[in-house]
């Protein structure tokens, strides 16, 4: 409930924030009008897509660290461990460097595309060990995204176009974001977000070891592959979007599981109104610390998320959680 009342305000509270700042009552009157007022134009079509993919992006990325710390049984897992973001950006610089493509429609699809197959390929190296568990599924993925990220930095050294695009959106942006960009990562996101809360009873008894989940009848291979294509989805199509955005899938279930317990049924189901309040607050700060610019949501989630995830790790260790 403190979820859900955070998230309204806070959904109001971007709403109202801008260029041409309107208060709290005039956004509410101009979401609920709908007519050709001024404030209606406003609320409607600057601000509602971009709150919009805000919280549709801050489900899917608190969902997949969710589901990403389950599979791996390590609550400081992030979905970028598995190589995702390395392999989304490399398909970015790429596609600036050999097509020219600049704008961020253009290369929307390069970054899925990149994403997914660098899971893929994290996935099939895990497979070649007779051992394909979750810390060989890590490794893989260490492993892959270094090789990526020294791919990625070689060649924005040597191409400077490729490197301006690059640091722009590699930072994690929501600004210039249309509705047009939410209408096409929406159906990924929804899929994504479908299997992970079908996984919460297997990612449950994964929790307990494998030999205890092959017991309650649970196939942890196929349980595996679900989670990965679920964590795909979810952080390729949020990454296309608005760029890698760090601490929302590893903050969110940290905070979560100190409340509410280790039943991820409960904390997928909660993940999805808290992650959209993370990173709603993220974009809502970054829009007035440096009025009139504005701060990319991706460094305010650094600053906000780093000393919530030393709290929660000295707060577990202290209880020798962790």
């Amino acid at each position: 409930m403190v979820c859900l009342a955070l998230l309204g305000l806070l959904g109001l509270t971007s709403l109202a924030i801008g260029s041409r700042s309107l208060t709290l009552g005039e956004a509410w009157s101009g979401l609920v009008d709908h007519d050709s007022s001024v404030n209606s134009i406003v609320v409607w079509r600057m601000r509602m897509p971009r709150t919009a993919l805000t919280v549709t992006v801050g489900a899917a990325l608190a969902v997949a660290g969710v589901v990403m710390q389950a599979l791996t049984r390590n609550p400081l897992a992030e979905p970028g461990i598995l190589g995702v973001n390395a392999g989304a950006s490399l398909a970015v610089v790429l596609s600036v460097s050999l097509l020219g493509v600049t704008d961020v429609h253009g290369y929307l699809w390069f970054a899925f595309a990149g994403a997914t197959l660098t899971a893929v390929l994290v996935h099939l190296m895990a497979r070649r060990s007779a051992d394909a568990g979750p810390a060989r599924l890590v490794l893989a993925g260490v492993a892959l995204g270094a090789s990526l990220h020294a791919v990625t930095g070689t060649i924005t050294m040597y191409d400077t176009d490729a490197f301006n695009s690059y640091r722009f959106w590699v930072v994690g942006s929501l600004e210039d974001r249309d509705a047009g960009l939410l209408a096409w990562i929406g159906p990924f996101i929804a899929v994504g977000l479908l299997l992970s809360l079908a996984c919460g009873l297997t990612l449950n008894a994964l929790a307990l070891g494998e030999e205890q989940a092959r017991a309650l009848g649970v196939s942890p291979a196929r349980a595996r592959l679900l989670a990965l294509v679920s964590i795909t989805l979810l952080c390729g199509a949020s990454t296309a979007a608005v760029g890698p955005i760090s601490f929302v899938g590893l903050v969110v279930p940290q905070v979560l599981r100190l409340t509410l317990g280790a039943d991820h049924r409960r904390l997928l189901a909660v993940s999805l109104i808290a992650g959209p309040v993370l990173l709603l607050v993220a974009d809502v700060v970054g829009r007035v610390i440096i009025r009139p610019g504005e701060m990319e949501a991706g460094v305010v989630t650094a600053f906000i998320g780093g000393p919530v995830l030393l709290a929660a790790v000295i707060w577990r260790s202290g209880r020798g959680v962790l």
